[in-house]
């Protein structure tokens, strides 16, 4: 069945037939690139693959409203910018994400969830999240680059970090901090869920 979601194309189309549809495409890498993500990096982070991304930029495929208003997310931009809009004079003092609309990352067996809560901006340098692993999941990542760091601190339930051949148990109120050079993970081998605060450095 055709998806019911019209492409930005047809929406422009039918609001001004003689105008230009939006050029999604070249906002969307003016952005990315501004903020040096890489299409690998942006596509975790919205939720969209990697091929609709680079065709998007590319001028090859036209996004629906809800790859756009994905993309705007992940950004952390209107959907009016995406769209080629002016963007406003000055920015608010203040922002705010609501809980439904901070970006989450799964595990590929859905047994942890990662809610990104530091700004896209800062992706690649100062990362933030809120950590959840269900009995039996792992995040088990490779090594990051040289110099990278972890700081895991447990809210509720308990969690093990490993980080090459050390090894640490967690308990509520109890930070680890971890060289993320090398292949590390953290596991909940408990028989309730755990939660708690993630935090990535990168080097400068």
């Amino acid at each position: 069945m055709a998806s019911r979601s019209p492409s930005l194309r047809s929406t422009a189309a039918k609001a001004a037939p003689a105008a230009e549809p939006p050029r999604v495409g070249a906002a969307l890498a003016a952005l990315r690139q501004s903020r040096a993500l890489s299409l690998d990096e942006l596509s975790r982070l919205a939720g969209v693959s990697k091929s609709m991304l680079s065709q998007i930029e590319r001028a090859q495929a036209n996004p629906t409203v809800a790859v756009v208003w994905r993309l705007a997310n992940a950004l952390g931009v209107p959907l009016a910018e995406l769209l080629g809009a002016a963007a406003p004079a000055a920015a608010p003092a203040m922002g705010f994400v609501p809980v439904h609309s901070a970006p989450s990352l799964r595990s590929p067996d859905g047994l942890c969830e990662l809610r990104i809560l530091g700004p896209i901006e800062l992706a690649g340098q100062f990362e933030w999240y809120a950590l959840t692993v269900q009995p039996g999941g792992a995040l088990e990542s490779s090594a990051h680059e040289d110099g990278a760091r972890e700081h895991l601190t447990v809210q509720s339930g308990a969690l093990e970090v490993s980080a090459g051949d050390e090894t640490q148990r967690l308990k509520p109120g109890e930070t680890a901090r971890y060289a993320a050079d090398r292949p590390h993970a953290i596991r909940n081998t408990a028989k309730s869920p755990a939660s708690g605060w993630l935090v990535v450095v990168h080097p400068a």
